[in-house]
């Protein structure tokens, strides 16, 4: 008689997210795939970018052939408590601070490189016009 595969947490799983510690979540299932790293027809660099998360979409979306799919089960240590699975992970960027473009350093540079030519024809004329002789 069989045994109950494990139950792994979410957290527990994520944090098998190495090349020498891999552990991918693909439909309910817990699969380390550490062994499998350098034998990874696309790179171990695929499989790393699909831990710490739900990475069903990620294998679909591939569209494995039946003797990939019949390999997994060499890779299989247990199921995933899917309440502990996040739902969505929501990406929240980096802060950044707005953009003023009257405040810029840029913005100076490009009003003295206007201004500054046209004092220096202004101060051209008035040096030419007082020292004229009458």
């Amino acid at each position: 008689m069989a045994s109950d595969p494990k139950i792994h947490l979410f957290d527990e799983v994520a944090k098998h997210d190495k090349t020498k510690d891999c552990w991918l979540i693909i439909s309910g299932k817990v699969y380390d795939v550490t062994p499998f790293m350098d034998d990874h027809p696309g790179g171990d660099e695929v499989l790393l970018s699909a831990t710490g998360k739900d990475a069903t979409n990620d294998f679909e979306d591939v569209g494995h052939s039946d003797s990939a799919r019949e390999m997994m089960a060499q890779y299989y240590i247990g199921e995933i408590d899917t309440a502990t699975v996040p739902l969505n992970r929501t990406y929240i960027p980096p802060q950044q601070t707005p953009y003023n473009p009257d405040k810029t350093p840029e913005f100076v540079i490009k009003i003295l490189q206007f201004l500054v030519p046209l004092l220096i024809l202004g101060l051209a004329f008035a040096v030419r016009y007082y020292t004229k002789e009458k």
